[in-house]
C-alpha cells in the first residue's frame, strides 16, 4: 500500500485541480511557487494573490448574466464588493478593476471612498451601497457624499427611526433602500436578526414615512440569509418572503428597482468542496421572474454583496514546523512559527476550516497530527479537517535538511479585520510579513513585500513604552 502525503491526496480527491498543482515535489499555488516565496522572504508569511479577485468576480458576473438571458429577465445584476472583508487599498482597487459597486458598514468606510475619489479609482456616479447601523458620524459622512454628489448612493436603512435622522442631516433629496429583518435558523440563540426592520412592519412604515416623503426615493429592499445561500428549504422559504414584500411594495413605489440579496455564496474550505453554483443563480433568477411575473410587476435589477467570495479564495498564510513533540501515544503536536489564534482567527474563534496542505515533502510518509501554535493558549491548535475530520501531514526526521512547510489557504477574507492588522497579538506574537502577487502589464505575475513583520519597537509604542 502507497502511503506517502501525495498517494493520501491522489486517493482522496481529485488532484491536480484549481489553484493547486505540484511541481518537482513542491505546492504551487495559482502557478506560484511557495516554495520560492519562502527562500525569498521566509515565514510566518501572508500572501495575497490579486488575479483570483477579478476571476471571481467573473464567475459570478457571467453565472448571472446567463441566467438572465435564459431566463428572458428583464432586470440587470450588480456585483458589490463589501470592503469589510478585506478594507486594503490593493484589494478595493483590484476589484474595482472590474467595475463593480461598493458596499460600506461603518463611517470610516466612507473616508475610504473619498481618498478613492481623490485618487480618481472611482467616480461619482458609481453605485454604493450602505449598510450597517448609522451613528451620527457615520449619518455626518454620508451626508458629505450627498453634498459631494454621489448620484447613486443608496442608505439601507437598519432601523425606522434612522430616516427621522437622516431628513434632519441631509440637505438635499437622498435614496434609501429598507433591510428586511430575517428569522433566524433554529438553532440560533435568538429568533429574528438584529440588522433590518421587521418585515411585519415594513408596510406601515413605508406607507406613513416614505410613500409621500418627497425628500427620499425609495429603491431597494435588502435581505440576508447570516449562513449563507444554500439550497435548503430555510433559504428558499426567506427568499420567498423577501420577494413577496418587494412585489407588494413595488406595486406602490414607481422608483423601487432593486433587490438585494446580499452575500453568502461560499468558497472552497476543502479539496473536495462541491457546491452547485449555477443551479442556486438560476434558481434566484427564476423565483424572481416567476414571484414578479405572478404579481404582474416588474423584474427587479438583483445585487449582491460578495465579500468571502471575492477575496477568500486569494490569500493563504505560510509557517513553518518549528518543533514535533508526541505527547502521549496517540496524540503528536506540529508546533508552527507564529499563532493561529492570531493570523486564522476564523480558526479559533467559529472553528472555521482551510484548505490545508504541506509546501514540500509530499515524497514522504503522512501521519496524523495536531498543529499547534506558539502563544502559551491551549486553544491555540488545528487538528480538524471538514472533510476528513483529522489533520494529516508528511512525517519529519530530527535530521531533516530542511523544515516541514504547510500553508492554510482560501484565508483572504475577514482574518485581518477580526485579529487586528498591525495591533497588539495574543504573547505579543507578531503580525507576520505580507505579500502581495499582481499581474505587471506585460501579463508577468510579480511579488512585492506589502509590509514586513511587525516590529518590537512598533508594538511596544502602541502599548505606550
Amino acid at each position: 500500500m502507497k502511503k506517502t502525503y501525495f498517494d493520501l491526496i491522489d486517493q482522496t480527491y481529485y488532484f491536480p485541480q484549481e489553484s493547486f498543482d505540484l511541481n518537482e515535489g513542491d505546492l504551487y499555488f495559482n502557478n506560484v511557487s511557495i516554495k520560492h516565496l519562502i527562500d525569498k522572504y521566509g515565514t510566518p508569511l501572508k500572501i495575497s494573490y490579486l488575479p483570483k479577485i477579478g476571476d471571481q468576480i467573473k464567475r459570478a458576473k457571467n453565472w448571472f448574466n446567463k441566467s438572465i438571458k435564459h431566463y428572458n429577465y428583464d432586470g440587470t445584476y450588480n456585483y458589490a464588493y463589501c470592503t469589510k472583508s478585506s478594507h486594503f487599498s490593493f484589494i478595493v482597487e483590484e476589484a474595482l478593476k472590474n467595475k463593480v459597486s461598493l458596499e460600506t458598514s461603518s463611517a470610516y468606510d466612507i473616508d475610504i471612498l473619498i481618498k478613492l475619489f481623490e485618487k480618481e479609482k472611482i467616480d461619482k456616479s458609481i453605485k454604493l451601497i450602505h449598510n450597517g447601523y448609522k451613528t451620527k458620524d457615520y449619518l455626518n459622512k454620508l451626508a458629505i457624499l450627498n453634498e459631494m454628489g454621489f448620484t447613486n448612493s443608496i442608505i439601507v436603512l437598519d432601523c425606522k427611526s434612522e430616516l427621522d435622522r437622516l431628513s434632519a442631516r441631509f440637505k438635499k433629496p437622498f435614496k434609501i433602500g429598507v433591510r428586511m429583518a430575517i428569522d433566524e435558523e433554529p438553532q440560533s440563540p435568538y429568533y429574528t436578526s438584529r440588522m433590518g426592520i421587521r418585515s411585519a412592519e415594513i408596510l406601515s412604515f413605508f406607507n406613513d414615512k416614505i410613500k409621500n416623503n418627497t425628500k427620499v426615493s425609495f429603491e431597494m429592499l435588502h435581505f440576508f440569509v447570516d449562513s449563507g445561500i444554500k439550497d435548503t428549504v430555510y433559504y428558499w422559504g426567506l427568499f420567498s418572503k423577501a420577494l413577496d414584500l418587494y412585489a407588494i411594495l413595488k406595486k406602490d413605489s414607481p422608483n423601487l428597482k432593486a433587490i438585494n440579496i446580499g452575500g453568502g455564496l461560499p468558497i472552497r474550505n476543502n479539496l473536495g468542496f462541491e457546491y452547485d453554483y449555477k443551479h442556486i443563480i438560476n434558481e434566484i433568477v427564476r423565483n424572481t421572474k416567476e414571484t414578479c411575473d405572478n404579481a404582474s410587476v416588474e423584474h427587479p435589477d438583483v445585487y449582491t454583496e460578495f465579500g468571502k467570495f471575492t477575496v477568500g479564495e486569494s490569500g493563504a498564510v505560510i509557517f513553518s514546523v518549528i518543533e514535533s513533540k508526541q505527547q502521549n501515544d496517540n496524540e503528536l503536536w506540529y508546533v508552527i512559527d507564529n499563532s493561529l489564534m492570531t493570523t486564522i482567527p476564523d480558526s479559533w474563534g467559529l472553528l472555521e476550516k482551510f484548505i490545508l496542505l504541506p509546501i514540500n515533502k509530499w515524497d514522504k510518509p503522512y501521519t496524523r497530527v495536531n498543529i499547534g501554535g506558539i502563544s502559551c493558549d491551549h486553544s491555540d491548535y488545528y487538528n480538524s479537517e471538514d472533510f476528513n475530520q483529522q489533520v494529516f501531514l508528511p512525517k519529519t526526521e530530527e535530521n531533516d535538511k530542511e523544515p516541514l512547510y504547510i500553508g492554510f489557504f482560501h484565508t483572504g477574507a475577514y482574518q485581518d479585520s477580526i485579529s487586528g492588522y498591525g495591533g497588539i497579538k495574543h504573547c505579543l506574537i507578531p503580525s507576520p510579513k505580507h505579500i502581495i502577487i499582481r499581474r505587471n502589464k506585460n501579463g508577468q505575475l510579480e511579488d512585492s513585500l506589502f509590509k514586513d513583520e511587525q516590529t518590537v519597537d512598533g508594538m511596544l509604542d502602541i502599548l505606550g513604552y
